[in-house]
């Protein structure tokens, strides 16, 4: 089997994110590991807090803490909330470990080695309020672009252009307010980019006919426009350390690398932070070191990310000169709306992942997030779409179905799987559709297109429900009784097929259903076409047990609480 690298986009550290960032990255990537993992891939899921940079900083001096402990609390923080979400992390480690700095000045050095790092002398924004230079995000103003009077020095968050901070309509200071600024000289390295143009766009030629549309279209656009040299770092009091064995002068103002330089390499740091772990069983080279014919990296992010990971970090890997591992794959997403609004963490717009897990368990989100996932377009969140969507189908189409089926047979038969007669007319023709469809969730899921995978999934419990009610047990056992025994055998074993299909999308649930029966040797990680069709996993005589309500209804009343706690109009 292929071994596959996964990572997703790395939240940064100033705050819980909302359900945006969860759909737009982390949940995809861990649904995609888990069937991998299922379907008996050796998967490497690395994830990891982004911790350098001016949200670090101006979040710790909101919170009147020192950097350093500022970001060991956050990602503590942030971690119990991907366990709350069940997301299988191999590794969820720290842009601020040793082992990235130590991979980023590697980086540094090789870069400037082979030519492709430059000292400029470049006018940067000083702020005398505040005595010191202020680096991209320090800086707030209008975009030039497209009027948002938000915009930070480095993106606007509005229309995603990439900004420097002296383009910014009536500059501000982040820290102090203060729009007493000036422009003064000041050194730095930069990444000359402009002279690895060609290589970038021989290296995304070789893969953008296999990204989905929204990744090379990102790509192309920045191609198009023209690599520029850019600045790789920054005046600020935390980050990776200019190294002074290469740049003594630069190492002695304290400069320190630019995050969007070091954060991408910590997907390597966060790798070599597991090695570490052990080190006698792990090798973080195998994964990212001439690694080309032996590993598949699939990179998962919303669409803000898609330059940096298609573009500028490709061109600093191919600049290193040395056989790191490139990504095979970019699953790029669109934005998830709140209302047709965008979340926002800044602003605080919308349900954030630390509410959502308090409102409900993990399991209703995941699947709601991934079959409503914003892959082609940008999707809208609204509290009247993901009630109706967990009555519908989590409550009425997979929860209903468990629960009749074990709860009438413990009442007519006991508490083992009754046995009934010989499968008939129905079951073959339940055993080809349940096959049919598993296929096509195998293949959407091997498309990384998660909402047909999502509608598979969904029709696949449907199936069940559609036997159910032809069989009609309850009428069946009247004139039938050994007629009624072999449909709920089947219905039984059509619960074990879907705990084991459905755990990459709801694993709590799928354990819950899974554990239902008392299988001597419940092993099984698939479920193959053949056994789906032939439905005998689970052998008359099987104990079973009830579980409690795998899903509860949403009220109206649940409705109206949850639009009051967090709004609910359009934007």
């Amino acid at each position: 089997m292929a071994r596959h690298l996964i990572t997703s986009a790395l939240p940064y550290i100033n705050g819980i994110k909302h359900l945006g960032n969860m759909v737009g990255s982390m949940l995809p990537a861990d649904v995609y590991s888990r069937y991998l993992r299922q379907r008996g891939h050796d998967v490497l899921y690395i994830c990891a807090t982004d911790e350098h940079g001016t949200p670090a900083e101006l979040a710790a001096k909101e919170q009147g803490l020192p950097v350093a402990e500022f970001c060991a609390q956050a990602h503590d923080a942030q971690k119990a909330v991907y366990d709350g979400f069940a997301l299988a992390f191999d590794y969820f480690g720290r842009s601020s470990s040793p082992e990235n700095r130590e991979i980023t000045q590697h980086f540094a050095r090789k870069l400037n080695e082979n030519g492709f790092i430059e000292e400029r002398a470049i006018r940067q924004v000083y702020s005398p309020a505040d005595g010191r230079f202020l680096p991209d995000r320090y800086v707030e103003g209008t975009c030039p672009h497209c009027g948002y009077d938000k915009a930070r020095g480095d993106q606007c968050e509005n229309c995603t252009r990439v900004l420097d901070p002296t383009d910014l309509i009536n500059p501000r200071s982040a820290i102090s307010g203060s729009t007493d600024l000036e422009v003064r000289e000041t050194k730095h390295l930069f990444l000359l980019q402009s002279k690895l143009q060609h290589e970038v766009e021989q290296w995304v030629a070789r893969h953008e006919a296999d990204w989905p549309q929204l990744a090379s279209s990102i790509a192309r656009k920045w191609l198009n426009e023209g690599l520029h040299d850019r600045a790789i770092t920054r005046d600020l009091d935390w980050g990776v350390p200019v190294p002074a064995d290469t740049w003594p002068e630069l190492a002695a103002e304290g400069k320190v690398f630019y995050v969007w330089f070091d954060a991408p390499i910590e997907y390597i740091g966060a790798t070599k932070e597991w090695a570490d772990q052990d080190p006698e069983n792990r090798d973080w080279k195998a994964w990212w070191y001439d690694a080309d014919e032996t590993v598949r990296y699939t990179e998962f992010m919303a669409k803000d990310n898609v330059p940096f990971h298609t573009v500028m970090f490709p061109a600093t890997e191919l600049g290193v000169r040395e056989p790191w591992k490139k990504v095979d794959y970019v699953k790029a997403f669109n934005w998830l709306t709140y209302y047709g609004g965008k979340f926002s963490t800044s602003q605080k717009r919308g349900v954030f992942t630390d509410q959502a897990l308090d409102i409900l368990p993990a399991d209703y989100w995941r699947y709601f997030l991934i079959a409503n996932a914003p892959e082609s377009d940008d999707s809208s969140f609204t509290w009247e779409h993901f009630t109706a969507t967990v009555n519908k189908d989590l409550a009425d189409t997979l929860g209903n179905f468990v629960n009749r089926v074990l709860s009438f047979s413990k009442k007519r038969f006991g508490e083992e799987v009754p046995a009934g007669g010989e499968p008939g007319e129905a079951e073959a023709r339940l055993g080809e559709e349940i096959a049919r469809l598993l296929a096509e969730y195998e293949e959407q899921m091997e498309a990384l297109q998660f909402r047909k995978a999502a509608a598979a999934l969904r029709a696949l419990w449907s199936a069940g429900n559609s036997y159910l009610e032809e069989k009609a047990p309850w009428l069946e056992i009247k004139t039938n009784k050994e007629g009624a025994a072999l449909t709920l055998r089947t219905a039984m074993n059509l619960i074990h097929l879907y705990a084991v299909v459905s755990e990459p999308f709801i694993p709590a649930t799928a354990k819950t259903m899974r554990e239902a029966f008392s299988l001597a040797d419940d092993t099984a990680s698939w479920v193959s076409r053949d056994a789906a069709k032939a439905l005998t996993s689970v052998p008359a005589g099987t104990s079973f047990t009830v579980p409690p309500v795998l899903f509860a209804k949403l009220t109206d009343e649940d409705l109206a609480a949850y639009k009051e706690r967090f709004g609910g109009e359009e934007a």
